[in-house]
């Protein structure tokens, strides 16, 4: 890790968030890290937040690094790639953090034999909660493949899928947070319905869910079985549970996943 430079091209909120999280993991120094971004506010952000140098040409960043973190907008990828092309060289591992792009496209825009991995993160990585999906590309080794996930798991946790699949990953977790946040709030508003101050509905409708989020990732427990053991015989919470299922609670968020995940895939045709 002492020999990593990596350099991000596009210093927006992601790319703050990754670095951060790779200098709060200890991964990283600050002189490790270096971000090329046009808007002079997102370079002044960046170095704000991470005390690393930040620039406007994205090839004097490729030729400092040799991680490449490709954090623009997709509408911007084409351009960006053709700027850097002629400095990438067979040293460079990009990670494309961009959503939609894929890794026929990234391959294509870089030189013969280039070294691509395609990710899709969440927002949760700007509090290190993220979960992120990855998938390598054709000429990307094993070992930036584990970069990749240690790189990845400083702001949550990352999986290695099959590329087809991160358009799932994209509909589950990608989207997934503004389903939760809809969540929250029915919890809130149920909590202020029944008469409680909207903070207090607010904070303990998202320490729940937070609550239950962790019951499940640290017991490794079926999520039905956890339900089992909150749900006793004729109580309160059997009744919730009741007219959650008369309001197809499991079968509408399954639809969204699956209704996010089909908008992706036409996303990523375009």
């Amino acid at each position: 890790m002492a020999q990593l430079k990596i350099g991000f091209l596009g210093a927006g909120k992601m790319a703050t968030a990754l670095a951060r999280g790779f200098l709060n993991a200890g991964l990283v120094k600050a002189n490790q890290l270096v971000a090329a971004d046009p808007f002079e506010t997102a370079r002044q952000h960046f170095t704000a937040e991470t005390g690393a140098k930040s620039a406007v040409n994205n090839v004097a960043v490729t030729k400092a690094a040799n991680v490449l973190i490709l954090a623009t907008k997709p509408d911007q990828i084409t351009a960006v790639l053709a700027e850097i092309s002629g400095a990438f060289t067979k040293n460079h591992l990009l990670i494309s953090i961009a959503a939609g792009v894929t890794l026929t496209r990234l391959e294509a825009a870089l030189p013969a034999g280039a070294r691509v991995i395609r990710v899709m993160p969440n927002t949760p990585a700007l509090v290190g909660a993220g979960a992120s999906g990855f998938a390598l590309g054709k000429n990307a080794t094993a070992g930036d493949g584990e970069l990749a996930k240690k790189l990845l798991s400083a702001v949550g946790i990352a999986m290695a899928v099959k590329e087809n699949l991160l358009d799932a990953v994209t509909g589950l977790s990608g989207s997934g947070p503004a389903y939760v946040y809809q969540f929250i709030e029915a919890l809130s508003d149920g909590g202020v319905a029944a008469g409680l101050p909207r903070d207090i509905a607010t904070r303990l409708a998202a320490q729940t869910v937070l609550g239950g989020a962790k019951m499940v990732l640290d017991t490794g427990m079926h999520p039905g079985a956890l339900k089992d053991q909150v749900t006793s015989p004729g109580g309160t919470t059997i009744e919730g549970i009741h007219e959650l299922e008369k309001g197809r609670l499991r079968a509408t968020v399954m639809n969204a996943v699956r209704a996010a995940t089909d908008k992706s895939k036409k996303l990523g045709q375009n």
